[in-house]
């Protein structure tokens, strides 16, 4: 497990490239037949991606260990969603197949997770995000068509794109952990423009469905003093939230966007004034 530190608004000013992507940057997401966590103490969010692909790949209780817990999620509530082929998801005693496109949301408490590929010519890939939790939620599978969508843009300004909110209150509880994905149009390349922050909440974004060419220039930092980071196809951002957070790409692609904070308030965002960014 990464462990990645806070970073000041300030101390973010200085940094070079090099600075800002190993602070902010989570690349390499996907290994075969393991788990990848970037802990991020911000809000204690963990980032990982899960690729089973000739065995299962198991949370045991020795994870425990990075959050003084006797088990991983004994405080903690996990949300993934798929992007590869098909997988079977096992928390104790409870199966869940999760498609492509698929959400899943396991509440706090569960002691054992195993994550299997049920084709390994067209393997799982298994993003999630991890935030603490107080209470225990029912674990619950969430659909694409099961997911509160929402159609936003036009292509006069390249960010025609529906978002799909999977972890919302509308959809079901959870303690504090958000997630969602947004598909961006073919010819639009512009997501969260005009852009905003939320002091309240911070917030991952993981990009993919993007060639090997391909790159989106994520836009972070203070209003008026941003910077970007080239980010390719399956690797993720983590916003403090004092930062904005935006990005435009060579092509259309989608990402996944995860929320963790003060309240689970999705339009609770500070706009940014166009004029106002430097």
């Amino acid at each position: 497990m990464q462990i990645r530190q806070p970073v000041h608004s300030e101390h973010a000013r200085t940094l070079d490239t090099e600075g800002l992507r190993r602070h902010f940057l989570v690349e390499d997401l996907f290994q075969p037949d393991q788990a990848t966590l970037t802990y991020s103490q911000i809000d204690r969010i963990i980032v990982g991606g899960i690729l089973p692909v000739t065995k299962p790949v198991t949370f045991s209780a020795e994870l425990g260990k990075h959050t003084g817990t006797s088990f991983f999620l004994e405080r903690r509530e996990l949300g993934l969603i798929n992007i590869g082929g098909p997988a079977l998801v096992t928390a104790d005693d409870k199966r869940y197949e999760i498609g492509p496109r698929e959400a899943l949301y396991i509440g706090q408490g569960a002691k054992e997770l195993s994550f299997t590929s049920l084709d390994a010519a067209k393997p799982a890939r298994l993003y999630f995000n991890c935030a603490p939790a107080h209470c225990h939620y029912p674990n619950r599978k969430v659909t694409l068509a099961e997911a509160s969508p929402e159609t936003l843009g036009a292509p006069e300004t390249s960010n025609r794109r529906t978002i799909y909110k999977f972890l919302v209150p509308q959809v079901l509880p959870t303690c504090q952990l958000l997630m969602g994905m947004t598909q961006l149009e073919p010819g639009s390349l512009w997501n969260t423009m005009p852009c905003h922050t939320h002091d309240r909440r911070m917030e991952v974004y993981f990009y993919f469905d993007m060639p090997a060419d391909g790159v989106v220039f994520h836009i972070m930092g203070e209003p008026t003093q941003t910077r970007h980071l080239v980010v390719r196809n399956e690797q993720a951002v983590i916003n403090p939230s004092w930062s904005m957070h935006s990005g435009v790409g060579t092509r259309a692609y989608t990402f996944i966007w995860g929320m963790v904070g003060e309240n689970q308030v999705f339009p609770d965002m500070d706009h940014v004034a166009m004029t106002t960014l430097r």
